[in-house]
């Protein structure tokens, strides 16, 4: 009897009711998900997803796919021989060797470490669990058994490229 009682008073079954409704749109939009609503909508922005994302940060470096552009007057890390770069955003480790500039994977062998770097005598050790590699990438001392990946440079008036 009591049932019948809320069906008669209306508030169960306006209850009921909206429950249905929403069911019902969550049932439709979990089995065809929104995109089935929205995609008559047309969009001004052209949906170009093959271009690799750019990331430009105040300090001189802009990585873009497998490209990497130092500005040599803003970074001036690299200004000096035996100055040298982290680029953690990019994985890579960059260089000055007397002008000539050798850019390498900051990605360590050992144990794929890529933020925790030094570089002193023309060599980087990777501090996560000091293997040392060499400017050409070799591994001069261990754990690491295998080379680290080394990427061309060249320079254009102030700007450093790095093709990874």
């Amino acid at each position: 009897m009591k049932n019948d009682q809320f069906l008669q008073s209306g508030s169960l079954s306006e209850s009921r009711r909206q429950f249905l409704e929403k069911a019902g749109l969550a049932t439709i939009i979990g089995t065809f998900g929104i995109s089935f609503f929205t995609s008559c909508v047309s969009s001004e922005e052209p949906d170009d997803t093959t271009t690799p994302p750019t990331t430009t940060a105040p300090n001189g470096i802009t990585i873009s796919g497998n490209t990497v552009q130092v500005n040599l007057t803003i970074q001036n890390k690299l200004a000096a021989s035996g100055g040298w770069l982290l680029i953690t955003s990019a994985k890579t480790l960059v260089a000055n060797l007397n002008g000539a500039y050798v850019a390498l994977t900051s990605v360590c062998t050992h144990s794929q470490c890529s933020d925790s770097w030094s570089f002193t005598n023309n060599q980087f050790t990777c501090t996560c669990h000091n293997s040392i590699f060499d400017t050409a990438g070799k591994v001069v001392q261990g754990p690491a058994g295998q080379p680290l990946d080394v990427y061309s440079t060249s320079v254009s008036g102030s700007t450093l490229t790095i093709n990874k």
